[in-house]
């Protein structure tokens, strides 16, 4: 029996056709979940292309659709989603540091070089890259990668659209169309369905089976993909689900850039625009996180306490500040994600940095 994530469309339609016929309702496809030991939403997605109604698929749909489909008599339908502007809104709070100069750089050359950005969460990988895109008036197509993200997700396939069954592009194939950039946030946490992506690391675009139809990277186009490990798993086991990917997958990225936390003058900047943004003013503030969190860093760098505060996290505490009106209460409630012991320790810490916080008397 194959697991899980091994489960194919063609192992599961195979059993329903087998057990059940070629008409297959919700009852028969949680007898194929039991069978395989998959969830049913898996299943669902499975057999998504022989969907004929709530509940109901039929499993010659498909086989029907790709003897009989001829791209130029049936072109593809673009929605009017699929024709809005992909360009990302400039963010008044972004401050540009670490590897953010060398990723506009690739953007801007308009050459394909696909670029592995890797750190630990939370230190701007993502906004960094959409930023870039931003300032350069350059589309971006973001996809956030699970464990369940397969071929279908990704290059697209066959729906139904008020009763007919059209073929819906995937983000790869609207970014490769468009010379857009293709993000691919969290790729360590992909299966080993993301090798679909091959030939399209390789600059060779995609050929479409379902279709016939061969999809050329436009001019632009270029991926960039996100993770918090190097593609190898966590052994710490601070990121759980990431997963080692392919050795091959990973070869085809040119480069990997190791994203690092800004510096306590450059956060400390992002903060204080953060500030202006929701309203208030308070450069102190801003100052004493940015030096709160470098310490912990270099403790956690050094082997001292196994969390981090991140600048994603800082910002929180900034908007629990507007929220509250109180630095100690912001940061509390923004630290009881972590263990007691953690919390309190990040908490004693900060108490030495302001001498207006009064970590002892002080109550939620």
């Amino acid at each position: 029996m194959p697991a899980k994530s091994d489960l194919t469309t063609t192992q599961l339609t195979s059993y329903l056709s087998e057990n059940f016929g070629s008409d297959i309702n919700a009852d028969h496809l949680r007898s194929a979940c039991k069978h395989f030991g998959v969830t049913y939403p898996t299943a669902v997605k499975r057999v998504r292309d022989y969907n004929v109604g709530r509940g109901k698929w039929n499993l010659t749909v498909q086989e029907k659709l790709e003897q009989t489909y001829q791209a130029p008599a049936a072109p593809i339908r673009v929605t009017a989603q699929e024709n809005r502007d992909l360009i990302p809104e400039k963010d008044d709070t972004f401050v540009p540091f670490g590897n953010f100069t060398d990723v506009k750089k690739i953007i801007n050359s308009g050459i394909f070089y696909p670029v592995f950005i890797t750190g630990l969460s939370g230190n701007g990988k993502t906004m960094g890259v959409e930023q870039a895109c931003a300032a350069l008036n350059k589309e971006i197509i973001r996809v956030n990668i699970t464990i369940e993200t397969d071929e279908d997700d990704l290059i697209g396939g066959f729906r139904l659209v008020d009763g007919a069954t059209v073929w819906h592009n995937g983000p790869v194939v609207e970014a490769l169309q468009r010379g857009a950039v293709l993000l691919l946030d969290e790729i360590d946490l992909a299966s080993n369905k993301i090798m679909c992506l091959q030939s399209i690391l390789e600059g060779k675009g995609v050929y479409l089976k379902k279709t016939g139809r061969i999809v050329q990277p436009a001019p632009g186009f270029n991926i960039i993909a996100t993770a918090n490990t190097k593609g190898k798993g966590s052994d710490d086991g601070r990121f759980i689900g990431t997963n080692v990917l392919n050795e091959a997958f990973l070869e085809r990225f040119a480069l990997t850039f190791e994203q690092e936390y800004p510096t306590p003058k450059i956060e400390t900047k992002i903060l204080e625009r953060l500030c202006m943004k929701v309203g208030v003013t308070d450069d102190e503030f801003c100052a004493k996180l940015a030096d709160w969190a470098d310490v912990i860093r270099k403790t956690f760098a050094d082997g001292g306490i196994d969390e981090v505060i991140s600048t994603r996290r800082l910002s929180h505490i900034i908007r629990a500040y507007v929220i509250f009106g109180d630095r100690l209460k912001a940061i509390k409630v923004c630290t009881n994600r972590f263990d007691e012991e953690t919390k309190q320790s990040f908490i004693e810490l900060y108490g030495k940095l302001d001498a207006e916080v009064d970590t002892e008397t002080n109550d939620d």
